[in-house]
């Protein structure tokens, strides 16, 4: 029998198919990346889960309990947070405890009391008080370093806590409470959530990324309580907690309350602490508060709040464009997604038919789910929701691709477009993300929807006053409804333009702002400022509204309070987010002298100055034998164990379009076998002919 030779087209045939399968297999293999990235997609360098030591010598758990006292006069916040240190164990320990604030705080005092001794903190240039504090523990000195790394996360260092100690360590700090649509909030931030470290973040080698977690449904071991005196000039209307339970005692015909948190089996410092209260009347505050200072060379400050006009509707305007940009990573898992759904249907929704729209969702990768944006028909904003339903959250989170992903979309010149961002925040590429949208401001505003129990709130009010929009923090499902229609009158009408403060007769200078926004409703405009002389004349807000020029004065008489010490602090912390803020988006540290002299000078914690405090006494005398604990942070509430590493490893890339050069062989080969399909036909077609 004649052996059958295998004819050149199957050689060829068989080549390319091979060729075909190894691409593919190549392609599967091949992990789908965020666009511009550089490099391959590491694994989250999140915190790692809390194990407890056998050694029973060292208490891993040395922070008892934290107890917050607030004190709310009109509309400045008195806080101070007492943390109680216990050493349990047999050996000397130093504790480490990274902790959130206010991102509004000005944190200007530090106190450490030790037995029968009371040591008063001092504010030193941050590096001098690292010195300082080490060599006060080398020595056996018990000590306490209060740090900043960011404006929303200090760290508390506690040196040489003998067995037996109680070391009770008090920081104070005052906040000023904005109105928003006559509501006023106090927030209380109890846990700093699992941050994303992405390599391409400034902060990629900071430590305190990599605290100790606890496993979710283990309970922090240290107390939590909380209570409030509240005193308003006008009646209080509404006094309500969305997070935590609370008792209410009115006095002083409804001017003053009460408020502590009501005892319970449930963790309260999981998740923030968030009190709203409203006004009788629905009014605000719109006034004017000085201060004189004391002493020769004392400098005088004043803060003006001034109601803006009500939104108009306003029919005229015309259609926007909209790109929704959503976190679907680990940390989002649940509650917080789940969340984000509600809010997207609601605002996705609510688009007019004018009005074009685009959804990127974004973890290790990214995804548009159209080429371009669409009209906000029903039928686009029900395929755009039905797609983000299916979604569970996992894998890292990766901001910046994104937002560059957003703004290399094309737009037209008459069209305005606003980007929204949906996100827990629990990345460490603030920074980054700061000096991105402001170099983007003139393709578009943001807006920051923070979504979750514990949210970064730093990045999110960061975004949105980079991007000239708001912050929109949502800790509860309930609340969504509301933050989204708030969202909506927002954009529909921005309600003062050109806004403009004067001082007529009062002698002022360092203005903060110095340039005022456009009020896009339901905030007050608030001036800060020092003045000289005498306390006479009047502020004047100007502005242009829907309904024409706008005008209000703030007079000042004998009855403006002169007394408002707060203004001091307020100012300073005022003055440095702004250098803060241009810091960011010129890189490196130009500003940090400025910003360590304003530190110095009002003794204000900074990202460049730190509180230390030092006992005279040497009470251990074998530092060296001394050992460090890492106090665990609790998971926030709602949130899953897929936002730290061990979870994060299982997670699923967002599945997007493969890169051009993917599609590009792709289609070469496909190419290559129809044309030696097509030859092959022909050929075989001869050969019956024949």
């Amino acid at each position: 029998m004649e052996a059958t030779t295998p004819r050149p087209g199957r050689w060829l045939w068989l080549a390319t198919l091979g060729l075909a399968s190894s691409c593919f297999l190549l392609l599967v293999a091949r992990p789908l990346h965020a666009q511009q990235a550089t490099g391959p997609r590491l694994a989250t360098e999140s915190p790692y889960f809390f194990v407890k030591s056998d050694d029973p010598s060292v208490d891993r758990l040395p922070l008892k309990s934290t107890e917050v006292d607030v004190k709310i006069s009109g509309v400045i916040a008195d806080v101070r947070v007492t943390q109680t240190y216990r050493n349990e164990g047999s050996r000397a320990i130093e504790a480490k405890y990274v902790f959130p604030g206010s991102t509004r705080a000005a944190v200007g005092g530090l106190n450490v009391r030790l037995a029968d001794r009371l040591i008063t903190a001092q504010i030193r240039e941050k590096q001098q008080a690292r010195i300082d504090y080490d060599a006060a523990k080398k020595e056996g000195k018990t000590a306490a370093l209060l740090e900043q790394h960011l404006p929303n996360v200090f760290q508390m260092n506690v040196a040489n806590i003998l067995p037996g100690d109680d070391v009770k360590v008090e920081l104070r700090y005052t906040e000023l409470l904005v109105p928003q649509a006559g509501n006023y909030q106090f927030v209380f931030p109890t846990v700093v959530g699992p941050r994303y470290n992405s390599p391409q973040s400034a902060n990629k080698d900071a430590k305190w990324v990599a605290q100790p977690t606890l496993r979710d449904g283990v309970a922090p071991n240290a107390a939590f309580k909380l209570k409030m005196a509240l005193d308003t000039p006008l009646g209080i209307k509404e006094i309500r907690s969305a997070t935590h339970a609370i008792d209410i005692r009115k006095t002083n015909e409804d001017q003053h309350a009460d408020v502590a948190l009501t005892q319970s089996g449930e963790p309260a410092n999981n998740r923030d602490f968030v009190l709203d209260y409203r006004l009788a009347g629905e009014k605000i505050e719109s006034g004017l508060m000085l201060y004189k200072g004391q002493g020769e060379n004392a400098e005088n400050f004043f803060l003006a709040m001034v109601e803006p006009p009500k939104s108009v509707a306003a029919n005229t305007i015309l259609g926007r464009d909209y790109i929704f940009v959503v976190d679907i990573s680990g940390s989002m898992h649940g509650f917080p997604l789940d969340t984000a759904k509600a809010v997207l249907e609601r605002l996705i929704g609510g688009l007019r038919p004018s009005d074009t729209f685009n959804v990127l969702l974004f973890s290790g990768s990214n995804k548009m789910l159209s080429p371009q944006s669409v009209p906000a028909t029903h039928a686009n904003i029900e395929q755009a929701l039905s797609t983000i339903r299916k979604y569970n959250g996992s894998g890292s989170t990766e901001l910046i691709p994104a937002l560059k992903r957003v703004y290399a979309e094309p737009k037209a010149e008459n069209v305005s477009r606003t980007v929204v961002v949906v996100t827990d925040g629990y990345v460490t590429v603030e920074r980054e993300a700061f000096e991105l949208v402001r170099k983007n401001l003139g393709r578009a505003n943001v807006f920051a929807f923070g979504i979750g129990s514990s949210v970064n709130r730093h990045l999110m009010e960061g975004l949105a006053r980079a991007g000239m929009g708001e912050p929109f923090i949502i800790t509860d499902p309930v609340q969504a409804p509301e933050q989204a229609a708030r969202f909506k009158r927002m954009v529909e009408s921005p309600v003062l333009t050109n806004v403009k403060a004067t001082f007529g007769g009062l002698d002022v200078y360092d203005v903060e702002p110095q340039v005022l926004p456009d009020v896009l409703g339901e905030r007050p405009v608030i001036v800060f400022g020092k003045w000289r002389g005498e306390a006479k004349g009047r502020v004047i807000i100007e502005g242009q509204s829907a309904e024409g020029p706008y005008r209000q004065e703030l007079r000042i008489d004998n009855a403006t309070r002169q007394d408002a010490a707060a203004l001091r602090s307020l100012w300073a912390r005022h003055r440095i987010a702004s250098l803060s803020d241009q810091e960011a988006l010129e890189g490196g540290d130009a500003f940090k002298q400025r910003i360590t002299e304003l530190g110095l000078r009002y003794g204000l914690l900074t990202q460049y100055t730190s509180f230390i405090a030092v006992d005279k006494v040497v009470r251990n005398v074998a530092p060296q034998a001394s050992t460090s604990v890492d106090q665990p942070q609790p998971l926030p509430k709602g949130v899953g164990e897929l936002a730290l590493g061990e979870g994060q490893s299982l997670g699923v890339a967002v599945p997007s379009t493969p890169e051009p050069e993917t599609l590009g062989a792709i289609a070469i080969v496909l190419s290559m076998l129809a044309m030696l399909r097509r030859r092959a036909r022909r050929h075989d077609s001869r050969r019956l002919t024949a």
